[in-house]
């Protein structure tokens, strides 16, 4: 894209309709803030040329984009999308830009080609604002497009729009997505009103000023898009969610993988998924989540921020994030992997089986009703069931150390900070307390007592 073009995203105000005292623009679709996805697809069209106006709990916005520190620009007093451009535009005046795309921060479905489209026809047409519209069979509270009779093109906001002024109102809709030619802009800009029912400086208005003093408007009517549309209230926001995830699936399927029962499956934008992968929905892959050719996911699994190599296999009702599994592994059903959970070439973890911040070595194995926390295990060793590691003292955590071959049998605690020695074997039922030495057998439990029942005794 042309340097002389740069991008701003409207991302300040409260979004009250969302009910919610988030930022609107931080509410997740698919695991990620709507935000993102519309400064990714600018940054693919303007790198570096992209700000963002922030306001509402905007200390929250700045630490969810921390790579765009520097080009934040805050409107601290929230009167409206007029105000929040004139808060930013000393500054993009300063860099030099010709034209600038102005976008709302709630348009999370925008694509590229879309955008990249739309930029080339506004120079092709060398209007000094153009922006997108849409038909909605509803048009609710969607600002309106309305022309005169001599051809001047109007927004007008739904609460503000007067038939007996306007006419009777078209389906077509402003999408919040303009192009701004600077030179143009600046006067009409700061010659906004808050006149209006809302009290607030609109951009929308920009239209109604430069046609008046003789500049160039037009609508780039893109017809039946929904991809254009803003998110305002809850409802919308599951509806755009579903499209994103009908998109990024037919995607995936478009590319090798095997989704079974598509309809179920729900993944992230950042997810790579390598073809002859298997998945099957009801399913959820979000985050940096890498799936190796190969490797499956059964239904009912919920993955985040995990990497799968090939031949790995996630069983059903299992739950993991952050986690890394290697060639050949398996986890589930009913796993728990937390941040730091790395399984080795071949190791298993079976049903009701917990690790975090714990390595379990190449073909090891726990395979049921286990805590593995801040541990590193051994290749080949075997971790019996109702196995723990007492990894916190209340103030601390520990390490646990277990060699390989160890056998660890059931019902045992292993108090940390405490090793285990390459093929030792721990006795069922043991607390351990102390190091145990290579190939030693540890038996740390009560000694068993029979007493004779007396004969009086029911």
């Amino acid at each position: 894209m042309d340097k002389s073009i740069g991008a701003v995203v409207l991302a300040a105000g409260k979004g009250t309709r969302m009910h919610s005292q988030e930022p609107k623009v931080l509410r997740p679709l698919l695991g990620e803030p709507m935000l993102r996805y519309v400064l990714e697809v600018l940054t693919e069209l303007f790198s570096d040329r992209v700000h963002v106006v922030i306001g509402h709990q905007a200390d929250k916005v700045r630490r969810a984009f921390p790579e765009y520190q520097g080009r934040f620009v805050l409107q601290e007093e929230q009167k409206g999308t007029g105000h929040a451009l004139q808060c930013a535009w000393a500054d993009l005046k300063a860099r030099g830009y010709e034209y600038i795309l102005v976008m709302n921060g709630d348009v999370p479905m925008a694509r590229a080609e879309d955008l990249s489209e739309f930029v080339l026809q506004t120079l092709t047409s060398r209007a000094d604002m153009a922006f997108l519209s849409i038909e909605l069979s509803d048009p609710g509270a969607y600002g309106r497009v309305a022309r005169d009779d001599s051809g001047q093109t109007r927004i007008v906001e739904a609460k503000d729009y007067e038939e007996a002024i306007f006419g009777p109102a078209s389906c077509e809709i402003n999408a919040g997505i303009y192009m701004l030619r600077v030179e143009a802009v600046g006067q009409a800009l700061f010659e906004l009103s808050d006149a209006n029912k809302s009290g607030e400086f609109y951009i929308t208005d920009l239209a109604g000023l430069i046609g008046v003093q003789g500049g160039r408007v037009t609508a780039v009517n893109r017809g039946l898009e929904p991809n254009l549309l803003g998110i305002n209230t809850p409802g919308e926001l599951v509806m755009a969610e579903e499209r994103l995830r009908e998109r990024i699936v037919a995607g995936w399927q478009d590319r090798g993988v095997i989704i079974r029962a598509p309809g179920a499956a729900r993944i992230g934008p950042r997810v790579e998924i390598a073809p002859g992968a298997e998945l099957s929905g009801p399913c959820d892959i979000l985050g940096q989540t890498s799936i190796a050719a190969e490797a499956r996911l059964d239904p009912h699994v919920w993955v985040r921020d995990c990497r799968l190599a090939e031949g790995s296999t996630v069983l059903a009702f299992s739950h993991l994030e952050g986690a890394r599994l290697d060639r050949g592994s398996q986890a589930g059903p009913y796993a728990r992997l937390r941040p730091g959970a790395v399984m080795e070439e071949a190791s298993r973890v079976g049903n009701f089986v917990e690790m975090k911040k714990t390595v379990l070595g190449a073909g090891a194995k726990a395979s049921h009703l286990t805590y593995l926390g801040d541990a590193e295990v051994g290749a080949g060793s075997n971790i019996g069931a109702g196995t723990i590691t007492c990894n916190y003292d209340g103030k601390l955590k520990h390490k646990t150390s277990i060699g390989e071959g160890a056998f660890i049998g059931s019902n045992t605690a292993l108090v940390a900070p405490v090793t285990v020695g390459a093929g030792a074997v721990v006795g069922a039922g043991s607390v351990i307390t102390k190091d145990v030495p290579e190939k030693a057998l540890a038996v740390a439990r009560g000694k068993q007592v029979n007493l004779i029942r007396r004969k009086n005794l029911p």
